[in-house]
């Protein structure tokens, strides 16, 4: 079963909290305000991926929107005097305002209210989203493979970790057949819905092509 279910799915609502939370009865609401979310985050992780976000959380009332930034480097995304949130908001109302071209005038005279909090990620090294993107930035600079997750691994268990999960998938280090790899340290129950067992997934765009790397950390 672990191996086909998203570890962090299985423990929605018991382990972790949903990373977007609102409430719409009406069915295309709901479906716009999903996309809109899938859309938001995407904006955001591409924007402010050089402050090493891992991880966005949006709630939404009637005429509010509050985002939750969790990042590595706070201090680069708030900016001198809080202009880096400012932009933030601006990239976010454009957005928002574009997507809102079939809505009524009535429903366009809203004001949205846009709120950002950014909280600092305290062990980066039991964050799976960040440990992931490590991994495959060195993958793209061709670090040798086993010393990059070696290291990793020992920087995990380093940082407080009950456990730890490697996979690499594809043309490692340039090999002509693609293959799997997989690397173990500690114990990571995928089965246990108690146990705080979190995934994340990251694409190392290589000069062979694509290597996958998953990774599965137990706190």
């Amino acid at each position: 079963m672990g191996q086909k279910v998203h570890p962090r799915g299985l423990r929605l609502g018991l382990v972790y909290n949903w990373n977007s939370r609102w409430f719409f009865s009406n069915k295309k609401n709901y479906r716009d305000t999903l996309i809109s979310d899938i859309k938001i985050r995407k904006i955001l992780m591409e924007k402010l991926s050089y402050a090493s976000v891992t991880q966005i959380e949006i709630e939404r009332a009637i005429n509010k929107i509050l985002l939750i930034i969790y990042a590595v480097k706070p201090g680069i995304i708030i900016g001198k005097g809080g202009k880096g949130l400012e932009e933030i908001k601006k990239l976010i109302s454009q957005y928002i305002t574009n997507s809102k071209k079939k809505l009524t005038k009535k429903e366009l005279k809203k004001e949205l209210k846009i709120d950002i909090k950014i909280e600092p990620v305290k062990k980066p090294y039991l964050n799976v989203y960040y440990v992931a993107q490590q991994i495959s930035e060195k993958l793209v600079r061709n670090f040798p493979h086993r010393a990059v997750v070696h290291n990793i691994m020992r920087k995990v268990m380093e940082a407080g970790g009950k456990g730890v999960k490697i996979q690499l998938g594809g043309r490692i280090a340039g090999a002509e057949i693609s293959r799997r790899e997989k690397y173990f340290e500690g114990t990571v129950p995928t089965s246990t819905i108690r146990e705080e067992v979190d995934f994340a997934h990251y694409p190392a765009l290589t000069k062979s092509g694509y290597v996958g790397v998953k990774v599965w950390i137990c706190r």
